[in-house]
């Protein structure tokens, strides 16, 4: 690498108070433009807060997400953005339409919103919930591809079906019926017609209960949860309730199919109710025995524990399956109270931190 090049990096990494020990080593107004960049976010990590502007050229947050963008690579804009909005709070930047506009959307952006949604002015609200809109379908196809495999059903061998899904393919008569097809000279077995095994119909859907924690510590779990409802809701085999809570309970059944006003729904931070909200299951709960009530928590209750052990135990003696999420994310790693885990593991619920493709394995493997 060119010994100027680095030099400026090295520059710009130390920030304004290095130029008279280490100055730009060529005059390309390219670097002092990113130093100007830089200097706009991090020099709040030394406590200067100049309220969205930077003397002489009086960069703004809107011109600074410009710059950004203009002089960055990809994963360094999502960095920034991502600095800008979670660690030094930058929440003007929501409450501008054409700023939040040129912001990508991404799963970052999308946790900021719903973190700092109560700055959102009026006018940047449906531009907010655009974002929302594409990230969570984004969310939602890749988590398809995880969840439907493994809950489309078992797999009925005695009956076939026209719907070509490659998990289904039946080898065995798409060989035999295929046979009178073998080309002898090329020595290959063409391939008229396939054949497919049919999905077992289940008569009697299994009702799934999701209930979730919305700390401000599980936004990642909330966000997936949302999302994951309602691909369940979607699906044949499986009938899906689903409600946040803190102290209190909000039921969002009703708008399982919209993701984003489920989203939007979500009040992140205040207190925590955990016994309420298992109550709260179990009331919806028809047949239990064809029930898996999944509660997604950190496990911090903010009300009586033992309490909290008592309707879980509740839940399990009604003969319904209960699963502890402690994490639902790609990454599953909790921070979680691991003795109410241990409590609740010895009462007879499922503890765990999973994905959300283990989860679909998981309840597939009850239903089947």
């Amino acid at each position: 690498m060119d010994s100027n090049i680095s030099l400026n990096r090295w520059r710009l990494v130390l920030g304004k108070y290095a130029d008279d020990q280490l100055a730009f080593q060529e005059e390309n107004p390219a670097y002092r433009e990113m130093d100007e960049v830089l200097e706009f976010l991090y020099e709040r990590e030394r406590g200067e807060e100049r309220g969205g502007s930077l003397d002489p050229s009086q960069l703004t947050v809107p011109s600074w997400i410009s710059k950004v963008r203009e002089l960055f690579p990809r994963e360094t804009i999502e960095l920034m953005e991502k600095h800008a909005l979670e660690k030094y709070e930058l929440t003007a930047l929501l409450k501008d339409k054409q700023t939040l506009e040129k912001m990508e959307p991404n799963i970052n952006l999308l946790k900021c919103i719903l973190q700092f949604k109560s700055h959102i002015k009026q006018e940047v609200l449906d531009t907010a919930k655009r974002i929302v809109a594409t990230v969570a379908e984004e969310l939602r196809r890749t988590l398809e591809q995880e969840i439907k495999p493994a809950l489309s059903g078992k797999l009925d061998r005695n009956r076939s079906s026209h719907i070509r899904v490659m998990r289904n393919f039946d080898f065995k008569k798409t060989i035999r019926k295929n046979m009178r097809h073998y080309d002898l000279e090329a020595n290959m077995l063409r391939i008229e017609k396939p054949y497919f095994y049919a999905a077992t119909r289940h008569v009697n859907p299994w009702r799934v209960i999701l209930a979730v924690d919305e700390s401000g510590s599980m936004l990642d779990s909330v966000i997936h949860s949302a999302v994951m409802a309602g691909i369940f809701a979607s699906l044949p085999t499986l009938k899906t309730d689903l409600f946040i809570f803190d102290t209190s309970v909000v039921d969002l059944t009703d708008r399982i199919d919209d993701p984003v006003e489920t989203l939007m729904s979500v009040q992140l931070g205040g207190g925590t109710y955990i016994a309420q909200a298992l109550r709260h299951a179990a009331d919806k709960m028809e047949a239990p025995h064809q029930t898996i009530v999944v509660l997604v928590t950190d496990l911090y209750e903010g009300g009586s524990y033992a309490e909290m052990y008592r309707e879980a135990m509740n839940i399990v003696e009604s003969g319904a399956k209960l699963m502890v999420l402690t994490s639902l994310d790609p990454e599953a790693q909790p921070f979680y109270d691991k003795q109410a885990a241990k409590k609740m593991a010895a009462l007879g619920a499922h503890v765990a931190a999973l994905t959300p493709g283990r989860l679909a394995q998981w309840i597939a493997a009850i239903i089947s």
